[in-house]
């Protein structure tokens, strides 16, 4: 799977763009019975974003591929890595982490919108996230990604229900603009991509786009696998990320390369010599 010319320079003009069919019909199916074990038995990362059963119930997990092998299978040796490996322009793709999320027969819970990349422990540019829908959704349910926010500014992460400022001392950064209020008035305030997908498709989005997602009316499962490049480094936070990894504590400094095990270098197929990377400039960390 190698995304096409056009496609590569829509993801560095916007940070978004969609890949159709990139997995195929055994992928989808394979990840659907991952996502369905998830609903069933969450891990110790689980948060339930929705509990109740007349108005939906609305899961995400994450870190789940070491205890779902067809999920690690995937992630690692699908069309997927090739493709973001074309889309940030990078030598060598690792695998950062899963993260599945089920919506159980339609929930109206909106996911606010955010950027992704102040919530992890990573500083760095060629990033790619790809949002794979296993089931079908239409334009107005789907992910929506705000085109250009990929380029910055990183701004104040809050927790998705109280909307406190999470980590970032308040007034460090700069707050997200109201998109939704802004969008009521003009719908062209904000260029907000969002498509209709079918199960194979694959949302590919940069770890700094401001995105979100609607309510939904029917069963939404979709898994996210999480790629970086040959730029991207530890970014020590003294605080628990989203998802933590307190593996690296005492193991991986601030600055340094990703080499771990716990991110397997998934493109090129075998690794390069020296285990993997090219020279790195780490990025400004605000």
């Amino acid at each position: 799977m190698h995304p096409t010319d056009a496609e590569i320079a829509a993801y560095q003009r916007d940070g978004v763009v969609v890949l159709r069919q990139v997995l195929t019909p055994d992928e989808v199916g394979d990840l659907r019975r991952a996502a369905d074990q998830v609903a069933a038995a969450p891990g110790p990362l689980a948060v339930r974003m929705a509990d109740d059963a007349e108005t939906g119930r609305f899961v995400e997990d994450f870190r789940r591929r070491h205890d779902l092998p067809a999920l690690d299978r995937i992630a690692r040796t699908s069309g997927l890595p090739e493709a973001v490996a074309a889309l940030m322009g990078s030598v060598t793709v690792r695998l950062h982490h899963d993260h599945v999320l089920v919506r159980e027969h339609g929930t109206a819970q909106r996911t606010p919108w955010h950027q992704d990349q102040p919530y992890y422990d990573l500083d760095g540019h060629q990033t790619v996230s790809c949002w794979l829908p296993l089931d079908p959704v239409p334009a107005d349910e789907s992910l929506q990604v705000v085109a250009g926010t990929h380029l910055g500014p990183w701004l104040m992460p809050r927790t998705f229900r109280e909307g406190e400022a999470k980590w970032f001392p308040e007034g460090t950064l700069a707050d997200l603009p109201d998109i939704d209020g802004a969008l009521a008035g003009d719908p062209t305030a904000f260029d907000v991509r969002s498509y209709a997908v079918e199960p194979g498709d694959a949302v590919c989005f940069h770890f700094l786009s401001v995105h979100g997602a609607p309510g939904t009316s029917a069963e939404r499962r979709v898994v996210s696998l999480r790629y970086v490049g040959d730029d991207v480094v530890r970014a020590a936070r003294p605080w628990r990320t989203s998802p933590p990894f307190p593996e690296l504590e005492g193991v991986l400094d601030d600055g340094a390369p990703l080499v771990h095990p716990l991110f397997p270098v998934v493109w090129p197929e075998q690794p390069p010599p020296g285990g993997g990377g090219v020279p790195w400039k780490a990025a400004a960390t605000p």
